[in-house]
């Protein structure tokens, strides 16, 4: 019995932020979100049960990993146990990122939709897309939405939430648009995402304002991406990811995930649309800045973001597929 699978996840980038959970449990959102699933960049997870293992193995980019990820790693392995009647069968994960991991990249919403989807099918379930996402999104929020490709939501959850899968919007094929990426710094961030979020929420006074605002943010990105209008979208996008980035800041103490080059690159996307190339910039829990751009201007973007001083590279991505198993 071969009881190993290989999955392959892709992030994504939030055009309507997530920033915040709810307090009845389930790790639910506290706001609405929109995403897409980004081609370009992945993650490639195998999962093998064994017999032999006293306890779950996790290797990430080539080397061991243990504390609180071996911990959110084995909680998700639990419930795929649960499920599938292997209550007392260990696991070795290994996962790979081609992109820069733990800095901003949505490197844990690929990682534990790839998780996600390689366990279940080493654990032979069968389950369809929700269950895949819902399972994810027990572990990782985001990750329900890297679980589906194209243009993904995940509404906000309310009392009497348990099962929350993300839905897909639009397929990737449906708006040509690229997501060129300034990569500011390789390594890992100071503050967590989800450290991060849990301090804004219980100490920023922003909190309030941001959950009150988002939902509407969120209709005008939605509305926007189905009618595939770049100057309808755009001043929403760079709202929602300023207001989030606004509720950190003013945290005590304050989460500052602004590098100097973060900073430079949002001044060169506004004086690149003052010139006339359209782009809409969105920060994620990090310092690199995402531009949001048709597909037809992507190369020209990148050009403008590498000249940009503390820019390190780009890369241009384009709406991509969901996790899936690799044959």
């Amino acid at each position: 019995m071969n009881l190993s699978a290989t999955a392959i996840a892709h992030p994504n980038i939030a055009l309507a932020k997530y920033w915040g959970k709810t307090a009845f449990g389930y790790n639910l959102p506290a706001v609405p979100s929109l995403s897409v699933t980004l081609a370009g960049m992945a993650t490639r997870t195998t999962v093998s049960f064994d017999e032999s293992l006293a306890a779950d193995q996790l290797v990430l980019n080539g080397e061991p990993s243990a504390g609180e990820t071996l911990a959110r790693v084995s909680g998700l392995l639990d419930r795929v146990r649960a499920r599938a009647g292997k209550h007392g069968l260990r696991a070795r994960v290994d996962s790979k990122n081609d992109f820069p991991t733990a800095s901003g990249l949505a490197s844990s919403a690929s990682a534990f939709a790839a998780l996600a989807v390689a366990a279940a099918r080493a654990a032979e379930l069968e389950l369809d897309a929700a269950a895949l996402s819902d399972l994810a999104r027990r572990t990782s929020v985001s990750a329900a939405r890297s679980v589906l490709g194209g243009f993904v939501t995940l509404r906000a959850g309310v009392e009497g939430d348990e099962v929350l899968p993300a839905e897909q919007l639009a397929p990737p094929a449906h708006w040509d648009v690229a997501i060129v990426v300034a990569v500011t710094r390789e390594g890992p961030k100071d503050v967590g995402s989800s450290e991060g979020m849990k301090h804004t929420m219980k100490t920023s006074p922003y909190t309030g304002a941001w959950v009150e605002r988002a939902p509407a943010l969120f209709e005008r990105v939605r509305a926007g991406v189905l009618a595939k209008d770049l100057a309808a979208i755009g001043p929403a996008v760079e709202q929602s990811a300023l207001m989030m980035h606004a509720a950190a800041i003013a945290a005590d103490p304050g989460i500052l995930y602004f590098s100097g080059a973060t900073v430079e690159a949002i001044a060169a996307v506004r004086r690149m649309r003052k010139d006339g190339l359209e782009g809409y910039l969105t920060i994620d829990a990090g310092p690199h800045v995402k531009v949001l751009t048709r597909g037809s201007d992507a190369e020209r973007v990148a050009e403008t973001m590498r000249s940009v001083p503390g820019v390190l590279r780009t890369i241009v991505a384009r709406p991509g597929p969901g996790a899936h198993v690799e044959p």
